[in-house]
């Protein structure tokens, strides 16, 4: 399971310190391995391997540079503080799920019985395998240090995603999806696998995790479930987390109903956390965002926007004042130069 730049302007005592969302590379390696020990448990896009985490920075840089099939790309953003260059977090979209191997999830589904004999209706609610999302474009691996998780950072990072899909849509899916990390327990197990995916795999939790990111998937297709698997003989535990979101997963729900996305009643194989969706086009930050021309000076006291690039090769975002008029957009120096913008050039302005 896969869990899903923008910048914005903290206000401190005595100094402004500036984040910026930017492409990931190579060189972030050690950065983004300490992110994800970081994440913890259930965090199945950020895995603690070294050798996963620099394929997927290497397909990001080609993803990035348009070397890759289009519905096999994967672009990852990293937050940076331009002050001390420390990578703050990162999210992701993946261009098409599914489009090398299956994309399993289980559709919480309503099977319905009727005997005439004894003119008796049971509806049942079950699990059905279903491969229902392949194609689709992912938004996910929303990830910030714990200490950056407040002044609006987590909502302006995950609004980057967007801001990356709207400036060049041909790149991604007409309908976009994010996972949400299903729900732990107090003692760190996980119910949903418990009761029910670790009767068909066989495996630790932590080992069926990584084998998601590390391998092929094989065994998914090899050993899950064919056929419908009845809600009602699952034990308590395992059925109260169907659908329930992770502790720390809260927060990015919010965020995605935010932009308009709604549960698909899909859920994890593995953890039972619930998959969301919405049409590209209809997302909130999609639907609010102006391209304008560049103009650089002093806005005044223009109110702070989420502004970005016009195109994913060389893709750079950040909240900044920002004072529109018509298709004209002022910005300061310094903002455009974190924007790697110049005036007459195109930029995106989320209003």
């Amino acid at each position: 399971m896969t869990r899903s730049t923008i910048g914005f302007r903290f206000r401190f005592e005595a100094q402004d310190a500036m984040l910026f969302v930017r492409p990931a590379v190579i060189a972030d390696l050690d950065a983004l391995m300490e992110l994800a020990i970081l994440s913890g448990r259930g965090f199945t896009s950020l895995p603690e391997d070294e050798a996963t985490l620099l394929a997927r920075l290497t397909l990001s840089e080609q993803s990035f540079a348009g070397t890759v099939p289009t519905r096999e790309a994967w672009y990852t953003l990293m937050l940076e503080d331009s002050e001390t260059g420390r990578v703050e977090g990162l999210c992701g979209v993946r261009a098409g799920v599914g489009v090398g191997r299956p994309h399993f999830s289980f559709r919480v589904m309503t099977l319905a019985q009727f005997s005439s004999a004894i003119a008796t209706r049971f509806d049942h609610q079950a699990l059905v395998l279903v491969n229902e999302c392949a194609g689709w474009t992912e938004v996910g691996s929303l990830y910030l240090r714990p200490e950056r998780r407040s002044g609006g950072a987590g909502s302006l990072l995950a609004r980057s995603r967007y801001m990356l899909i709207g400036a060049e849509k041909s790149r991604f899916a007409e309908t976009v999806m994010a996972e949400l990390r299903g729900y732990f327990a107090p003692d760190g197990t996980c119910p949903f696998w418990e009761g029910v995916a670790s009767k068909f795999f066989r495996l630790p939790f932590d080992q069926a995790d990584h084998m998601v990111m590390s391998t092929d998937g094989q065994f998914i297709l090899d050993l899950a479930p064919r056929h419908p698997i009845y809600v009602e003989l699952i034990d308590e535990a395992a059925r109260d987390a169907i659908g329930k979101v992770h502790v720390e997963g809260q927060a990015a729900r919010a965020m995605l109903e935010q932009e308009g996305f709604r549960g698909s009643g899909l859920i994890d194989i593995f953890d039972g956390g619930p998959t969301y969706s919405a049409p590209r086009d209809s997302i909130t930050t999609i639907e609010r965002t102006r391209r304008c021309t560049v103009a650089i000076g002093d806005p005044g006291e223009a109110e702070e926007a989420i502004a970005s690039t016009d195109s994913a090769t060389g893709f750079r975002a950040a909240r900044v004042a920002v004072a529109v008029d018509g298709e004209r957009a002022l910005i300061r120096a310094s903002d455009a130069d974190l924007l790697g913008l110049k005036a007459g050039d195109v930029m995106r302005v989320r209003l």
